[in-house]
């Protein structure tokens, strides 16, 4: 599985880049690089062409007819709202689109290159523009509105036409700071600062940059879960797969043309050392035999890639400490291995009046997830609980054999999950470990978000009948990806000089329930929806381009421990009764409504000032009132407004409250398995559920 759903982590020492607040300096258009293919890109297409052709899932041909699908694609990553380019701009390349698949073939990019150089001229001149409409007087009493979902709109057929739609794309900017409070004069040098800050990102365009999203193209136009991996790409990819990292552990971000230090990972090098502050800029780079580069105004994914490196290796950096009279100073840093603490699993407790529950939060499948939670289950089974609960939510997914592995904890023996792939061969993974870790009643938290990985367990926990699966219908993706370095084990020895080739990850199988059902398209659904009503939008596979379709195998060798579809009547019947009366849930039922009576306007923001201003004034007015009320509940003092709330309050968790509700209700008749029973026992529930008090 991947977790490319909600991205790949983005950048940084810690891979997370704070906001950026720049002054820059005016660009001209003559600074803007005329890019083209490197050397390097025309082996790397070359072998990544191969990848995608040999080997992915879907049999495709890579002929004229899908050339032309690339070609729209790469348009579509370009300019997807529509803002950039023209019709004639697109017509321009229309003679090349059906020899896109042999450039990839041949590795020779050309078309790519210069619908990129096209681009990025296109791009600088809509934020001259922007510049320039920013100096005309501004007027927030028209009752002009803004669309932002263009993606399904023709390409504009004129300069002009664009124009419209910058000039209300500028004044949404403004009047958004002006509903912050700020006066025109203000406004005026934000977004002065803002526009020239894109410019600058602009000029500093690189070849990588091209040839990354043109890969890209090719990949998302065979399904969406296919990936060209720059360099840096993979690197992040392999952090987020095992929560770490090597380097200095420090979070930077952009402010001026520095580098400034926004915080520090609690025992990196960094924080350590004690030779460096919040606040401090770094101004050159450099290794430990090599001379410090000056990098001010360079890209901030640059400077990262220059900080980063293996562990126990050197990096000097130059810093101007923070202060005004600050002289600038070398340090010296030996990096190391960092990890994210914060992004593992984790245990609670909570002592609810109905009795004591554990809940395991997992945030993702990364490598060691299973020993991990082995480990926490180890002491969730010293503290005689009710049941546990495994939180889900918002989980993209990560890796296979974990989720097996993680499966195993709460199975005796058997199979859970079939993969098949693109020869139609069908291979069922079985948990082969005997013992169960925890055989208390579960219930596994799911949403629309759960994805991959967090779906292989659920549907097994609920094909099983080992736990209850209560929240949304999930996401739907059941696709199962591969990632591969680029570069052969050979290159280092007969290619010395050349550079990181990055990555390729691609969808090799498809994966099934152990009744045989796909969970793609359709994900899976709960035994007990979570509320009464659901979001109409376009969370999920199913509204993905080139999503792979649902189909279905033969089912595998397996018996139900447990038929909990019995209780299900008592248990929704009991959930229902909670929810009718839970102010939490009333909210978010008044919020679902109200976001489905305005989905066909979701994207229409007016630019009248005096009804955005009505707007959020019954916005706050609601989300006081609200809180009013949960204050009110907790014993606590109301406030006159929301930024008087306690920094140290924390909203109430309605789903993961009402889960542990459900789980009280299933625990007394949930059978405890013992290790040493098999997990093929059918168990029935003869009685009415009893609800303890």
């Amino acid at each position: 599985m991947n977790k490319l759903l909600k991205g790949i982590i983005a950048l940084s020492l810690i891979l997370s880049v704070a906001g950026q607040n720049v002054q820059a300096k005016p660009q001209n258009k003559e600074q803007i690089p005329v890019l083209k293919q490197d050397e390097i890109h025309q082996v790397v297409a070359k072998r990544v062409t191969n990848f995608f052709t040999q080997s992915h899932y879907r049999n495709f041909a890579l002929d004229g007819a899908f050339s032309a699908q690339i070609f729209d694609r790469y348009f579509k990553l370009l300019d997807g709202n529509k803002f950039i380019f023209i019709q004639s701009d697109v017509d321009s390349f229309r003679n090349r689109q059906e020899s896109l698949g042999q450039e990839l073939i041949d590795g020779n990019l050309k078309t790519a290159y210069d619908i990129y150089n096209l681009f990025l001229q296109k791009r600088y001149s809509r934020y001259q523009y922007a510049l320039e409409v920013l100096q005309r007087p501004m007027d927030f009493s028209t009752n002009d509105e803004v669309d932002f979902n263009r993606e399904d709109i023709a390409w504009p057929t004129s300069e002009a036409e664009l124009n419209t739609y910058w000039n209300k794309r500028v004044k949404y900017d403004e009047l958004s700071l002006s509903l912050s409070g700020k006066n025109e004069k203000e406004i005026r040098e934000v977004l002065t600062k803002r526009y020239n800050r894109v410019l600058k990102t602009i000029v500093q365009s690189n070849n990588e940059d091209a040839f990354q999203i043109f890969m890209n193209a090719f990949a998302r136009e065979i399904d969406p879960h296919t990936s060209y991996l720059a360099p840096r790409k993979k690197r992040d990819f392999d952090s987020e797969m095992s929560l770490s990292f090597e380097g200095i552990g420090a979070t930077l971000s952009q402010q001026d043309d520095y580098t400034v230090i926004m915080s520090f990972v609690t025992g990196g090098p960094a924080e350590k050392s004690k030779l460096l502050s919040v606040g401090d800029k770094i101004i050159g780079v450099g290794q430990s035999r090599s001379a410090i580069e000056d990098v001010i105004g360079w890209r901030l994914d640059d400077i990262v890639d220059k900080i980063r490196g293996p562990k126990g290796t050197v990096v000097k950096l130059e810093i101007l400490p923070a202060g005004n009279n600050s002289k600038a100073k070398i340090i010296e840093l030996t990096r190391d291995k960092i990890h994210f603490e914060d992004r593992e699993a984790k245990l609670k407790i909570i002592n609810n009046a109905r009795g004591k529950v554990g809940v395991i939060e997992i945030p993702s499948f990364y490598m060691g997830l299973t020993e991990k939670v082995d480990s926490l289950l180890l002491k969730a089974n010293k503290e005689n609980l009710q049941g546990l609960v495994i939180d889900l939510r918002d989980n993209g997914g990560g890796s296979l054999t974990e989720v097996i592995n993680l499966t195993g904890l709460f199975i005796d023996r058997g199979p859970v999950v079939q993969v098949r792939d693109n020869l139609q061969k069908v291979i069922t993974y079985d948990d082969k470990n005997k013992g169960i870790e925890y055989s208390g009643p579960l219930v596994v938290m799911i949403n629309r978000y759960s994805a991959s990985a967090s779906e292989i367990f659920s549907a097994a926990m609920q094909d099983y009948g080992r736990a209850l699966i209560v929240g949304e219908t999930t996401y739907g993706k059941g696709t199962v990806q591969t990632s591969r370095n680029i570069s052969y084990p050979v290159d280092a020895r007969l290619h010395p000089n050349w550079p990181e080739l990055g990555g390729a990850q691609y969808t090799i199988q498809k994966f099934y329930r152990i009744n045989g059902g796909s969970t793609q398209l359709k994900g899976v659904e709960p035994d007990i929806e979570m509320n009464k009503m659901k979001y109409v939008d376009k969370t999920g596979e199913r509204f993905l381009d080139n999503a792979l379709p649902w189909d279905k195998i033969p089912s595998a060798n397996y018996l139900t421990l447990a038929n909990i579809k019995l209780l299900l009547p008592e248990l929704e019947s009991l959930h229902l009764a909670r929810i009718s009366k839970n102010p939490e849930f009333i909210y978010i039922d008044e919020d679902i409504k109200r976001f489905n009576d305005q989905k066909d306007r979701q994207y229409i923001v007016s630019l009248n000032k005096n009804k955005r201003e009505a707007e959020q004034k019954t916005n706050d007015e609601r989300d006081l009132k609200r809180m009013n009320e949960r204050l009110k509940k907790a014993g606590l003092p109301s406030i006159n407004k929301l930024d008087d709330l306690p920094k140290d309050y924390k909203q109430p968790d309605a789903y993961l409250d009402e889960s542990i509700e459900i789980l009280l209700d299933f625990a007394p008749k949930y059978p405890k398995i013992e290790s040493n029973k098999s997990i093929n026992e059918i168990i029935s529930f003869d009685s009415p559920i009893e609800q303890a008090n």
